[in-house]
């Protein structure tokens, strides 16, 4: 049996970085006693791991077309390879190593070379003058506008202060076209002196384009000389109100436009023909904001319903437009009470509470009783019922007015009874006292004999069923 061979004895390989190096760094770190097998092991991975680096960064030398390799190909290798890179060098400013040859006492220590450090003058640095910091890059969320307006805050352009000239609609400031608020032509013909300047809005939300559709809008609907009036111009306003999507951001002006005509007309009372018309061109332009279907008209119901409610009761209305006025406001006042009593239930309540004391208040004027009837019949017959019939408010007209069949507020109730009951085509008169009784009782004598020759009639208004006749 032949003798196995012994093995030869093994030699240790020693690459590029030796382990004296892992144990200089272990010093440095504070570990001591660093086995050798532990440090040959470190420094063969090492080895490793650096010509794995200047493999990958090889790569990128020979794609930029270069021979020489720099710190930015060995950062594009570290980078690849999911390394942290190397801060504070750059191929722009590479490092100067000095030689330090090695000690007399220790020659197997080879040479030494490092980067030799910068000699720093502090009486120099305390002389020179302190470099600041620039503040950091920071951001923070503001608010860029409320509700159409823009808050006062440093983020957002300054305030626009008020405009003194009241007859001026568009300037030129600074080479720039800024449109004004036009003035609200409450009534073509008075003088200029009695109006006061409105503060400008429209250019610090508006665009220009927006701002002189605005202007030309109200210049075509309400012209500032009565003469300049154009039909034709008012009926393609009308109708870009009425159909255009793109309105939403003039809407808050328009509604202030109408508004602030309305109480312009009516403060010293509406007696010409000229606030007749001023005032249904604003009831027109109310009428085509709810018509158009784009905007949202919800937010601004408190103040589409003033102006309205004042044209309805106002007892100083021009006569020849008197009726028409009433009859359109309290058809747009039935048209907001049916679009939006779902989602507000005590709109409904409020304003039948503002038309009873209209009605059956002492003291009212001839043209807010006819109104307050007129918004009750727009309202439906509910509201004709608890008005004129349970809170007395025909007899309060027949007493007043009973003298006169063509008043305008005996006309308005008696359409109103119609709402109720539709007359009869053959009317048959009252056989039962008792019946004719009570409706002198609630309607008045006045109304109880317009009444009485049509016993259905009566019957229908007073919420009598037709079987108990």
């Amino acid at each position: 049996m032949s003798k196995p061979k012994a093995r030869a004895p093994s030699t240790q390989i020693t690459g590029v970085y030796k382990a004296d190096s892992i144990r200089d760094v272990a010093e440095s770190l504070g570990i001591t006693n660093v086995p050798e097998s532990v440090a040959s092991a470190l420094a063969s991975d090492v080895e490793y791991r650096i010509h794995q680096v200047v493999e990958e960064a090889s790569r990128f030398m020979r794609h930029a077309r270069r021979t020489t390799m720099t710190t930015s190909d060995i950062d594009q290798a570290m980078r690849v390879l999911n390394i942290e890179p190397l801060y504070g060098h750059s191929s722009y400013n590479p490092p100067t190593f000095r030689r330090a040859p090695p000690l007399p006492q220790l020659p197997q220590g080879g040479t030494v070379y490092f980067v030799e450090d910068e000699e720093i003058d502090f009486e120099r640095v305390i002389r020179e003058e302190k470099l600041t910091l620039p503040k950091p890059v920071n951001w923070h969320a503001h608010w860029l506008a409320v509700e159409g307006v823009q808050p006062r805050i440093p983020e957002n352009p300054p305030a626009i202060p008020k405009e003194t000239d009241a007859d001026a609609t568009v300037k030129l400031e600074n080479g720039v076209i800024s449109t004004l608020l036009p003035l609200t032509p409450s009534s073509p013909g008075r003088p200029a002196a009695a109006r006061k300047p409105q503060q400008q809005l429209v250019k610090q939300v508006l665009s220009r384009e927006l701002q002189l559709y605005y202007a030309r809008l109200t210049n075509s609907l309400i012209p500032s000389k009565p003469e300049d009036f154009d039909r034709e111009k008012k009926t393609a306003a009308l109708a870009t109100l009425r159909h255009d999507a793109g309105l939403q951001p003039l809407l808050p002006y328009l509604v202030q436009w109408v508004g602030e005509g309305v109480v312009g007309a009516l403060k010293e009372g509406a007696t010409r023909e000229e606030d007749g018309r001023v005032l249904e061109v604003l009831l027109d332009v109310t009428a085509a904001l709810l018509d158009n279907q784009s905007m949202l008209v919800e937010p601004y119901l408190h103040q589409i319903l003033p102006p309205i409610l004042s044209m309805l009761l106002n007892s100083t209305l021009p006569p020849s437009h008197a009726a028409h006025l009433r009859t359109s406001a309290s058809q747009i006042l039935s048209r907001i009470l049916t679009a939006h009593s779902t989602t507000y239930p005590s709109l409904s309540p409020r304003i039948m509470k503002a038309l009873l004391l209209a009605l059956i208040s002492p003291g009212k004027s001839k043209g807010a009783r006819e109104g307050a009837v007129r918004g009750m019949t727009a309202i439906g017959k509910e509201a004709v019922r608890k008005g004129l019939v349970e809170g007395g408010g025909a007899r309060i007209v027949g007493s007043e007015y009973g003298g006169d069949e063509r008043s305008e507020p005996v006309i308005a109730v008696m359409d109103a009874f119609r709402t109720l009951q539709e007359p009869s085509i053959d009317p048959v008169p009252f056989t039962d006292s008792e019946v004719l009784s009570q409706l002198r009782e609630v309607l008045g004598d006045f109304f109880a004999f317009r009444l009485q020759g049509d016993a259905a009639w009566a019957r229908g208004v007073l919420g009598i069923p037709a079987s108990g006749q």
